[in-house]
Formats: structure tokens, C-alpha cells, sequence
């Protein structure tokens, strides 16, 4: 028997189907092959097949892979700025998966319609994800809660039966370039997802301080200790929380009344749907301390972005106001306010909430576990425990977006005319004009001082004791001038 083309014999030793494995693919596309049959008595019989078209007359497998994958990460993005009244950590994520399920049906769905190498496996983790999607978005919260330990082991498996598919049925170099280095961010997430749940299962057991407040749409977290006045109220920087002021609030207790709260979106406090610029965050204040009972005039200390919120305080509120602390202040800007732009406020919440999702994946606690090391043991634990959680990381990121708002709110404090004022800066890590912008925030007052921190940096003024209890002498000289109406002296 011989295989003949065009111009051409292909001899056949082998058995046919041997043969049309091993050669057929040089065949070129159209050609008809002519084969011969000769049997043992010398009778010929010619049958003519015409040759399988090679893969490049249909779309590569490699294009499909490729083009699938984008698309369910475009999906991924669009899904999850989609334009809704109310945005969390749960519709973010629900958003993430349809995206990804999304793209991985479209490799499923195009493999068989448009390639010789369907890849309907890909079906599977598109359901996954899709009823995943689904369950974080509709189900209760404590369904949400306990698939964290669900998901984590799932997607591993996933992984595996994906790898064990796509190595039997694809064979393109993308399974390599594209889809490994899928499959193994996956794994990783699984690792964090499991590492997050195990951590929370193990960190010790935090209860709140203090009490919630209504302040109208939202509650507030409020703790005070002592008794005697003036009232002295602490505000951490951007990204802290009550317990982050651990090491000055009980140390000021001993001799004066001193109060720290959680703004909306830190710590135990209900998050702010309305954006957290200065003026927001001094209403709240406000609000609170008028509902909680806590008498003024106050001494107003502030620890960076703190540091904007109290001089809006003073610049709203001046008859409550009775001395100021700034520590290692963020700098003011004195130009107009900019107005509120609803659309990008809305585009920051939908980033913040993506950001939060990587709390689920351990990224938040990791982070807070090498901070706050220095400060109690009851106050360590409940600021690591709060600033590992979504609400957390996304209120942070609320911050830092509308902070243009923030420091040209505080600049709308002129003057405190002769009320006590201690600036207090670190040492070291002080970027270009720092220092000469503090020398400037000193001159708001007739009463003042400014004191440079020796070897503190801008961390260090609250999570290291010593540096820690230089901040606490500076609000203490506040409020005994405040007490005793004699000016501010230096130490």
C-alpha cells in the first residue's frame, strides 16, 4: 500500500492508520491523498481521502487562552465600579469572582466553538466561582464568615484538577506563559485565605472599651479615662485607632479627664458613607462629645492627619476649644477648601473597598502584627485585631483620598489668639520643608512652644514609650496652663 498526492508518494510500510498519524501532517491543506490497496492476488482498488485541515486553518488555541483570561479580568474591573448605592468588602469581592467566571466560561465556550482543542474543564472553575460570587453577595454575614474556611482548602483542589486538565487537553505554550502563572496566584491566595483564618481563630480575644454613640447615621467609638478637667481629647494619625494612643491615654488619666475615640470607618466605629475629610470628621466629634456628656473646653492633641482634624475642630468650634497639641502635625494649607466631587469620591470608595478585600486574604493582619509592639498588651491586641479587618484598611484609603479637603479645611484656623499651643516634631525622617512648616504652625498662638523630639521619628512619637512620654508631658503643660492661666515654659 503507498499514499500518493499531487506530485508526490508517500510510501507506507506501516499499517495506514501508523502512517496517517506520522505523515499526514505535512500534508498541505486541500490536498487529496490517493491510496492504494493491493491485495495478495494482484487486484488494485484506489480510494481517495482528502486530508484534515491543520490547525492553523482555525483559531489558535493559544489566542483563545489568552483573550479569555483579559476579558474576565476586565470583567473583574468593570463589575466592580458598576455604579450601586452601597459598596463594601462583599461586593467588591462578589464582583472579582463573576469577572473571573465570566472569563473562564469564555475559554470553555470559544475552546469548542473555534479550536480542535476544547477545554470544557474550564466550566468547572467558572461555576466555582460564579456560586461563590453569590454566596458572599447574598448570604448572611455569618455564612460569609464561615466559608473562610471553606474557600481556602477548595481552591487548592481547584488548582490541582485544573493543572492535571489543562496539561492532558492543552497543548499550547500558553498553559506555560498564561495560565500557570494563573493558576499559581490562586494558590497563593488560598495560602493567604487560610493564613488569615487561622490567624483570627488564634489571636487572642479583644473586647471593647468604652462604648458606641450614636451620632446620627453611624456610631462612634468613645472610651474616657479620669476625671479632672479640662477634658483632654486624643486623635490618632491616619490609620489609627483609640488603642493606638495606648501609651499617652493612660499615662494623662493619672491627673486629668482624657477621652479617644475611633473616627468613622477605625477601629469599633460603624463606617461613614458621606466622604471623611476634616470638616466631616469635626461634626462627628462634635456630635459625639455633645451626646456623650463630655463637658468642655478641651485640649485638643492630634498626631499627623490627627493633627488637620483638631485645628478644624478649633476653626469650627473655638469657645470649645481651650489649648491645642500637634504631633508632628500633617501641614495645614491655607487656600480655599475644593469643592466635593461626588463622582470621584465615588470611584475612591469603589478602590478602597478592592483594597479591603485583600483583608480576607491575610494582607491586613500581617501588616498590623509588625506594628504597635511597644504598646500594652490589652491596647496591642485591639489595635492589631481592628486594623486587620477591611473596614480598616478601607478607611484608611478613605482618608488619604479626600486629604487635599483636609489640610485646606485646617488652614481655615488663622489664629488661637493666646491659647496654649505645644507643636512637637520628630528628629529624624523629616521630608524637604517639614521643619519650616512647623516653625509656621507655632505662630498661630501668642502662647506656644515647639519642641523637637530627639531621635523620635513620626511613628515613634506614639508607639515608642519614650518618645511616647514626651508627647504626654507636652499635652500635660497644655492643660496645666490651661488650669492655671500662666504661659507656656520650656521644660
Amino acid at each position: 500500500m503507498a499514499l500518493r498526492g499531487p506530485g508526490r508518494t508517500i510510501p507506507s510500510p506501516a499499517p495506514l492508520s501508523a502512517c496517517w498519524k506520522t505523515r499526514a501532517g505535512a500534508l498541505d491543506k486541500g490536498e487529496v491523498v490517493v491510496i492504494t490497496h493491493r491485495s495478495s492476488t494482484g487486484t488494485t482498488r484506489a480510494e481517495q481521502v482528502a486530508a484534515p485541515a491543520p490547525e492553523s486553518a482555525r483559531t489558535q488555541i493559544g489566542i483563545v487562552v489568552a483573550g479569555s483570561l483579559a476579558a474576565g479580568f476586565a470583567a473583574a474591573v468593570i463589575l466592580a465600579f458598576l455604579p450601586v448605592d452601597t459598596v463594601d468588602i462583599n461586593f467588591s469581592t462578589a464582583m472579582v469572582l463573576f469577572g473571573f467566571a465570566f472569563g473562564w466560561a469564555l475559554l470553555a465556550g470559544l475552546s469548542v466553538r473555534f479550536t480542535d482543542q476544547p477545554q470544557r474543564w474550564a466550566v468547572v472553575p467558572a461555576i466555582f466561582m460564579a456560586v461563590s460570587g453569590a454566596l458572599v453577595l447574598m448570604a448572611p454575614e455569618s455564612v460569609v464568615d464561615a466559608l473562610g474556611w471553606v474557600w481556602p482548602p477548595a481552591v487548592l483542589v481547584l488548582v490541582v484538577w485544573v493543572w492535571v486538565r489543562a496539561r492532558r487537553e492543552l497543548h499550547s505554550r500558553t498553559r506555560a506563559w498564561l495560565l500557570c502563572p494563573v493558576l499559581v496566584i490562586l494558590a497563593l491566595l488560598a495560602v493567604g485565605g487560610g493564613y488569615e483564618r487561622i490567624s483570627q481563630s488564634t489571636a487572642p480575644a479583644v473586647a471593647m472599651r468604652g462604648q458606641l454613640v450614636d451620632v446620627g447615621p453611624y456610631r462612634l467609638h468613645l472610651e474616657c479615662y479620669g476625671s479632672r478637667g479640662p477634658t483632654v481629647i486624643l486623635e490618632p494619625g491616619a490609620g489609627g485607632s483609640a488603642a493606638s494612643m495606648g501609651l499617652i491615654a493612660p499615662a494623662l488619666a493619672s491627673d486629668s479627664r482624657v477621652c479617644v475615640y475611633d473616627r468613622a470607618g477605625r477601629g469599633w466605629s460603624d463606617p461613614a458613607a458621606s466622604p471623611p475629610d476634616g470638616a466631616q470628621i469635626a461634626t462627628d466629634l462634635h456630635t459625639l462629645l455633645d451626646r456623650a456628656q463630655v463637658p468642655g473646653p478641651y485640649v485638643l492633641a492630634g498626631h499627623s492627619f490627627g493633627g488637620l482634624y483638631v485645628r478644624t475642630y478649633a476653626s469650627r468650634y473655638p469657645g470649645e476649644v481651650a489649648g491645642l497639641v500637634l504631633i508632628d502635625s500633617t501641614a495645614a494649607k491655607d487656600e480655599p477648601t475644593p469643592p466635593p466631587e461626588t463622582g470621584s469620591y465615588s470611584v475612591l470608595k469603589h478602590v478602597s473597598s478592592l483594597f479591603a478585600t485583600t483583608s480576607r486574604l491575610g494582607i491586613g493582619r500581617l501588616l498590623a502584627s509588625m506594628s504597635y509592639a511597644d504598646l500594652p498588651p490589652e491596647y496591642r491586641d485591639d489595635a492589631r485585631a481592628t486594623a486587620a479587618t477591611g473596614k480598616g484598611l478601607s478607611g484608611t484609603l478613605d482618608e488619604y483620598g479626600v486629604a487635599n479637603r483636609s489640610t485646606a479645611e485646617a488652614g481655615t484656623l488663622r489664629t488661637l489668639d493666646a491659647k496654649p499651643l505645644v507643636v512637637l516634631t520628630a528628629e529624624r525622617g523629616n521630608s524637604e520643608g517639614w521643619m519650616a512648616d512647623q516653625n509656621e504652625t507655632v505662630t498661630l498662638s501668642t502662647n506656644s512652644l515647639h519642641r523637637v523630639v530627639p531621635g523620635a521619628t513620626h511613628a515613634s512619637l506614639v508607639e515608642d514609650p519614650d518618645h511616647a512620654a514626651a508627647v504626654t508631658r507636652a499635652i500635660h503643660d497644655v492643660v496645666i496652663s490651661v488650669r492655671t492661666g500662666a504661659p507656656l515654659t520650656h521644660p
